[in-house]
């Protein structure tokens, strides 16, 4: 059956570009608004229905821009489903962040109980995440890994457990078989 979209899908994409038109990727020059277009294709084409194609829009929304405020405004323009999803998606809403490596750990550990919707969000998010470390590393090498708060061992650590814990959860199939080959990539690549 086909899905089709409405007009809450094509505000959503309205809003994340409100939301992120001054981001970058990380390192980079490439907008940051193509990244949630990259999560949201990737959520439908696992069979994500319009909440979460709209959640995969809006994931960073709250953590990088504006807290439970910008939650808040989700809430109230994409509904409850949306803004679930979303907080599950998130690592935090704490400005300043709490350190990296007690976020990623509580991240992960929030990973093995949430929602299926929020699973598919979250890999794919992750899985194009990944997919640019590895072709940034392709072209730039050991210098990509300065980028990261977590450096190179933090980085590759966080991928990893994200790919083990994926598998022990309900994360659609295709996400984590792909965002497993990608990690072993990057791991073989960088040693």
């Amino acid at each position: 059956m086909t899905q089709h979209y409405s007009e809450r899908f094509e505000n959503a994409l309205i809003y994340a570009h409100q939301l992120h038109k001054d981001q970058v990727r990380k390192g980079t020059e490439i907008p940051y608004i193509s990244h949630l277009l990259a999560v949201s294709s990737l959520v439908i084409e696992a069979g994500g229905d319009e909440d979460e194609a709209i959640a995969a829009l809006l994931h960073d929304g709250p953590e990088d821009q504006g807290g439970e405020e910008t939650l808040n405004e989700i809430r109230e323009q994409f509904g409850d489903r949306v803004a679930s999803i979303v907080a599950e998606c998130s690592d935090t809403f704490e400005d300043p962040k709490p350190p990296w490596k007690e976020r990623k750990e509580k991240y992960i550990q929030h990973l093995k109980i949430a929602s299926g919707s929020a699973l598919k969000v979250s890999c794919a998010d992750k899985l194009h995440n990944v997919r640019s470390i590895l072709s940034d590393y392709k072209t730039i090498g050991e210098k990509l890994w300065e980028r990261f708060t977590g450096g190179k061992e933090g980085t590759l650590w966080y991928y990893q457990a994200l790919v083990e814990t994926y598998k022990k959860t309900s994360a659609p199939g295709n996400l984590v078989k792909e965002i497993s080959i990608v990690v072993n990539e990057l791991i073989s690549l960088s040693k």
